[in-house]
């Protein structure tokens, strides 16, 4: 297993010394590589329960949840690497810390000096070819990879609860549609919320008398995500 930092130390001077030499393995010239702290994880979920899980996970389970969160992602075609931008850096050290784990490069810096806006890239541009999941173990967590991409929850814990996915690629979202009701998880009509906003924007919602089970099955490893269907789900137990 190769030596990575741990998702545990959120200092300032620790993230910046890992971003840094991540970024100075490939030579890529960053806008800037100033690090802030990230906001605390809520109370439900600890860093060292979500960062154990990470690294207790099968190599084809942690394969197959970037694919899924490489929809979140684009490639850099000047570094011909996969790039993944966010607002939340501690999803994207939670992918870092997926990608390193497995051998495979990674690195994280921040854009510009005053946004708070963050970058994942790595040398892994397959990512984005989207491999057939077969295993059970595959498909959830494929979904899941997909749900911390691209999925969403309301933030408001007073405000009806949804879970719902977003995609222009009708093929890609309809295959996760049919994985998830493969999985005994069931959705709502596949529809366009809006013909005349944008015709190519296409949405599902998993049936509130699923969701327990979405959450159980399927799972989030997104710290946000993950801390708010912890606290909606009390109890439940994240799918390994």
């Amino acid at each position: 297993m190769l030596e990575t930092p741990s998702i545990l130390d959120y200092s300032p001077s620790a993230i910046d010394c890992f971003v840094a030499r991540g970024s100075e393995n490939v030579g890529v010239r960053t806008i800037s590589r100033e690090v802030a702290s990230p906001p605390n994880l809520a109370e439900a979920l600890t860093p060292q329960r979500l960062h154990a899980e990470l690294l207790a996970t099968s190599a084809s389970g942690a394969w197959s949840h970037l694919f899924g969160a490489a929809h979140d992602a684009t490639i850099n075609a000047r570094h011909k690497t996969v790039r993944f931008g966010q607002a939340d850096v501690e999803w994207l050290a939670v992918l870092r810390l997926l990608l390193r784990e497995r051998g495979q490069k990674a690195w994280m810096y921040r854009e510009g000096k005053s946004r708070r806006f963050w970058v994942l890239e790595t040398s892994a541009k397959w990512l984005v070819e989207q491999p057939a999941a077969s295993s059970q173990e595959e498909r959830r967590a494929y979904a899941r990879g997909y749900f911390d991409a691209e999925g969403g929850i309301p933030r408001d814990a007073a405000a009806r609860f949804y879970i719902q996915f977003v995609q222009k690629d009708r093929a890609d979202i309809a295959n996760l549609h049919g994985i998830l009701e493969d999985e005994g998880i069931t959705c709502g009509k596949l529809h366009r919320p809006s013909r005349l906003a944008d015709h190519l924007v296409w949405r599902f919602y998993v049936a509130a008398p699923s969701q327990r089970d979405f959450v159980s099955r399927v799972g989030s490893w997104h710290p946000r995500k993950r801390s708010l269907l912890e606290a909606r789900f009390a109890g439940f137990e994240q799918p390994g």
